[in-house]
């Protein structure tokens, strides 16, 4: 008997609210991450928060099954969104960006982040 190999399967529809001061810039990138995975997962990118202020409301709102916050927050800000969203939305799940990571390296390592991190994330059942 020969073994069959693990396919992933298909997921979805997944929403995600991004929390990050450049709003088109988050859209733009998230439609670049959502591009690139479109075959293993159906995502689609519900809207942004531009300020740590909106994520309670938005959450509440759109009801998003994952919630990333941008590299220009820092650790501390990225922690106080995840405790936010987990709070308004149990079971979402959360990543923050590396801080610095858009500054340092430019918007395709931002998308080349995403790549090889979401895909972890959405097959867990912890948030990153």
């Amino acid at each position: 008997m020969v073994a069959t190999p693990l396919i992933p399967t298909y997921k979805g529809p997944l929403r995600l609210l991004t929390v990050n001061t450049a709003p088109e810039r988050a859209k733009k990138l998230i439609g670049r991450m959502v591009e690139g995975l479109k075959y293993r997962y159906e995502i689609e990118h519900v809207g942004n928060c531009a300020a740590i202020e909106e994520v309670p409301e938005k959450v509440r709102q759109l009801q998003p099954n994952i919630l990333f916050s941008a590299s220009m927050w820092s650790t501390e800000e990225a922690c106080r969104i995840r405790e936010i969203a987990e709070r308004e939305r149990p079971g979402i799940k959360t990543h923050a960006i590396p801080q610095g990571l858009q500054v340092e390296r430019g918007p395709g390592a931002i998308v080349e982040y995403l790549m090889d991190n979401v895909p972890p994330l959405l097959e867990s059942s912890t948030t990153m």
